[in-house]
């Protein structure tokens, strides 16, 4: 017999501990309860259908529930759910290798499973290290990453990340990372003159350079210029470094593109996705590389990368995420969000008109603003999360800073539904009756 609701909940205060969230925070603010999920729609027990604003964390890019993930999860599972690749392999894997590499940026030919975003960076990171130790760069030991940056929770990740929310506390516990100042006024191009002047200078202690491309999402969906993406990497390749482009967010068409490093034109060395590669439905990631870094790994036993994975390449999260990429392909996800990323854009623009929104943007199929000064522990874009929860949307603000990242394939009237509830909590917080 199914517990009540309040049963459930008082069960989840009781024994969970839930991401991000403070002791009292769990015991105290607002839940719902999710029963089942259909597109861009989170149902509760009694039939309550909530617009998903955050795409459960950014990763829903397909929306919820997609007929074909369902079926080919199911397929999959009357086959093979798991077996180690440790001296084995399986269908699955290898096809979706092989297709990765067909829509990744030129020149990334190798991929390394794994089953989170930052456990991608992770591997990123050590692949990254490794190659220069064991191929007589060993004075390249720093890594260089942009101010804001966030690239996962593990240490490695943190390391290089730069949200003191998320990794102050663990700082005695992290390795050495450079960055540039903040930007002022959002002016990204002091902060990339640094960074480029740091390359220049310390070239040869450089192991990699680590960035999100274009958007940077837990900073507060920050956006730069592609050009000074394109400056980066041109200045990477003078100094013969490695550029990894953190893609775990903003891959997938998030940003229009089917990767942010193409509006910058751009090839990175090392590229990191996850979130969007299964379509939300399975944990599984993925990190791309180059030839020239997989041959750094050729030789005795003791060159080989030791990180090993319990889960790479499980077909069931394979599986999926092959009929992701064949998702895009044939029902041209890219092209049918075009227009609704215009349309977001616009409702997004129109939000500045408000007394107390700030610096709205959008690009693809994401969109922010801001309510107040920036940083994560804001207050107001919380009130503003609660007052859309009562009007029918789950938003997942970062502070003061409002988003939207809604399926790409989201219906028309949803996305109007949508957006009509983020400017309906927004008027009704900052208190004035349009």
């Amino acid at each position: 017999m199914r517990p009540s609701d309040d049963e459930l909940l008082a069960l989840d205060r009781r024994h969970l501990w839930r991401p991000y969230t403070s002791s009292e925070d769990h015991e105290s603010r607002p839940l719902f309860i999710v029963d089942r999920a259909e597109g861009p729609w989170l149902i509760g027990p009694g039939g309550r259908r909530i617009l998903d604003a955050s795409g459960s964390w950014w990763c829903n890019n397909l929306g919820h529930g997609h007929p074909r993930l369902r079926r080919a999860l199911s397929r999959q599972a009357e086959q093979l759910m798991h077996v180690t690749f440790g001296g084995a392999t399986h269908e699955p894997a290898v096809r979706l290798a092989s297709e990765l590499v067909a829509v990744a940026p030129r020149g990334l030919t190798r991929v390394f499973f794994s089953d989170n975003g930052s456990t991608s960076v992770e591997v990123a990171l050590k692949i990254a290290f490794q190659y220069w130790q064991q191929n007589g760069r060993t004075e390249r030991d720093l890594f260089l990453t942009l101010p804001g940056g966030y690239h996962g929770d593990t240490l490695g990740a943190m390391s290089v990340g730069a949200v003191d929310e998320f990794s102050a506390v663990f700082r005695p516990l992290l390795f050495e990372a450079a960055r540039p100042d903040e930007p002022v006024e959002h002016d990204w191009e002091p902060v990339f003159d640094t960074l480029l002047a740091r390359l220049r200078k310390e070239g040869d202690r450089i192991a990699g350079v680590v960035v999100e491309p274009i958007v940077q999402g837990a900073a507060g969906m920050r956006v730069y210029s592609p050009t000074l993406l394109t400056t980066l990497r041109e200045e990477a390749n003078r100094a013969d470094t490695f550029l990894i482009a953190d893609e775990v967010f903003t891959g997938f068409g998030r940003t229009g593109p089917m990767w942010a490093s193409d509006h910058a034109g751009i090839a990175p060395d090392l590229l990191c996705t996850a979130k969007g590669l299964s379509g939300g439905v399975l944990p599984f990631a993925a990190t791309l590389a180059t030839e020239r870094i997989y041959e750094g790994f050729r030789g005795g036993k003791e060159r080989a990368l030791m990180h090993g994975h319990t889960f790479f390449g499980n077909p069931l999260g394979a599986a999926v995420a092959r009929e992701v990429l064949a998702i895009y392909r044939e029902e041209r996800i890219l092209q049918q969000a075009e227009p609704k990323a215009a349309k977001l854009a616009e409702a997004i623009d129109d939000m500045a008109a408000l007394p107390g929104v700030h610096h709205p943007r959008a690009l693809g199929m994401c969109a922010a603003f801001d309510v107040g000064e920036t940083g994560y522990m804001g207050k107001i874009g919380w009130e503003i999360s609660d007052a859309a929860l009562e009007l029918g949307a789950h938003l997942r603000p970062l502070g003061n800073t409002i988003y939207v990242v809604p399926p790409l394939n989201i219906g028309d009237d949803d996305l109007d539904e949508l957006l009509h509830i983020v400017r309906k909590a927004t008027e009704r917080v900052l208190g004035k009756d349009w």
